[in-house]
């Protein structure tokens, strides 16, 4: 483990470098929370609103299967945002790619409120959806990586870890907001809420857009690509070098998301059609949405926890935990929601979004960042979470409903699925050194370097001189 200082001395006093910290975590924070409150909404309105109102309802379980498939291609379109906007952030800067992607989600997602429905436009109505949804996952493919790598940048070294995980608490709020405001949708009545009722959480993320561009506009740029520019080494061309030399730590990234985001939308979308065609009714649509806003409340503590935990004892170690919990947990969990029980529903969906999945959400912060050098970084980072989320968040989706539809909601079916997403991930984490207290100054990545290396390299690449003196509330 090498040992490293803020390179926020050199830009800052004490006091200015707190407090562009706590703004950078709050800016993170909101982007996290917009992106996940219209992501988690959409899933959940995706199979039990919009496979209603923007699809011919001849087959309503082929219906279900392509409003899903709407869903996926959200996240086909976040490769490509990441590609473009990763390749701007290590270009020209993290801060205003992060507030060109906010306006670019944010917006689409208000867009979604004022679509036209099958039944007033035909087919026009879900191809304008589907549009919409390849412009929020165009702009949401840089923002969580975006706030992901701005606050590894800004944190304090030693407390990397907990410092980049709160921005992740915007993810559990948003998820909680999202969950939340179905469930109240839910108890209105059937004929308002398809005809307006569903609109308004979508209307209303308007809100947070504005709140979300007015304090990153008053953002400082990460201290890390600071110290790139003023050395002149801020990369020409970041797309050539990932792949000369970051491949490696995108693949072992890439694995490491498929139980954490697979297992994520898993939990928190599948989960509510498998139940709905377990009881037989859509009675109790929004019982589960429950399971998800409990699951996301206890993340806003196991997220900062697991993040702090890997501090202490690494982050292998504590993303290794996350997925070994859900590679235990599938079995036991898909059977008991088979089951068609309420109670026992929502307590599957909590354990597992609470536990299994922010035990590895809190380490990955810190670590996905730390991964990659500094002249590639947002872009490496982009590419493994992007990535891997079409295979394992968008494709969990419409694999997934496929599977119910044909299975007849085949319980064992889900839990080997989610068995495979855990296994992957779980030997994914032996793939990895450990990163925890690496300096980000750093130009080359840490997957290829060995284990001495990284013990005698500890010397930062980037202009040594200028972060000689460590501010002292980070040392």
């Amino acid at each position: 483990m090498t040992s490293a200082v803020n390179p926020a001395s050199s830009q800052m006093s004490e006091a200015e470098y707190a407090d562009q910290l706590k703004r950078a975590t709050l800016a993170s924070s909101l982007g996290s929370a917009l992106e996940y409150f219209d992501f988690a909404l959409y899933g959940l309105c995706t199979a039990l609103i919009f496979n209603t109102l923007f699809f011919p309802q001849d087959n309503p379980a082929m219906a279900t299967v392509a409003s899903f498939a709407t869903f996926g291609v959200g996240f086909i379109a976040r490769p490509f945002g990441g590609l473009i906007f990763g390749r701007l952030g290590d270009k020209i800067g993290r801060k205003w790619v992060l507030v060109v992607t906010i306006i670019l989600m944010g917006g689409s997602s208000t867009a979604i409120g004022f679509l036209p429905t099958y039944e007033s436009v035909g087919m026009a109505a879900p191809i304008m959806l589907v549009i919409a949804r390849l412009l929020q996952g165009f702009g949401a493919g840089a923002e969580q990586t975006g706030s992901s790598v701005l606050m590894a940048e800004y944190a304090p070294v030693k407390q990397r870890g907990f410092f980049a995980a709160l921005p992740y608490i915007g993810i559990q709020a948003g998820s909680l907001m999202a969950s939340v405001a179905f469930f109240l949708l839910t108890l209105m009545p059937e004929q308002q809420l398809m005809a307006w009722g569903w609109r308004i959480p979508f209307l209303a993320s308007f809100l947070l857009i504005l709140l979300a561009l007015f304090i990153r506009m008053h953002l400082r740029e990460s201290p890390t690509f600071v110290e790139l520019k003023a050395a002149d080494q801020v990369s020409e061309h970041p797309l050539r070098e990932l792949f000369t030399s970051g491949t490696p730590g995108v693949v072992a990234a890439f694995g490491m998301r498929m139980a954490e985001n697979g297992g994520s939308y898993m939990l928190q979308t599948l989960s509510m059609s498998y139940f709905v065609a377990v009881v037989g009714s859509t009675a109790d649509k929004g019982i589960l949405s429950w399971g998800v806003a409990l699951g996301a409340l206890i993340g806003l503590f196991t997220v900062p926890f697991s993040g702090a935990l890997s501090d202490k004892y690494g982050r292998r170690a504590v993303y290794r935990f996350g997925s070994v919990f859900l590679l235990v947990f599938a079995f036991p969990a898909w059977w008991l929601l088979s089951l068609g029980n309420h109670f026992i529903a929502v307590a599957v969906v909590a354990l597992g979004v609470g536990f299994g999945v922010n035990f590895m959400l809190g380490p990955q912060c810190a670590m996905f960042p730390e991964l990659f050098g500094a002249r590639h970084r947002y872009l490496g980072v982009a590419m493994a979470r992007e990535l891997s989320a079409v295979v394992a968040g968008g494709l969990a989706g419409v694999l997934g409903s496929y599977i119910i539809a044909v299975s007849n909601a085949n319980w064992v079916l889900m839990a080997v699925y989610m068995t495979v997403l855990a296994a992957i991930t779980t030997l994914s984490t032996f793939m990895v050194p450990e990163t925890a207290g690496r300096d980000l100054t750093r130009l080359d990545d840490a997957v290829k370097i060995s284990q001495h290396e990284r013990s005698s390299a500890s010397d930062p690449v980037v202009v040594p001189e200028a972060i000689a003196t460590p501010l002292a509330s980070v040392a």
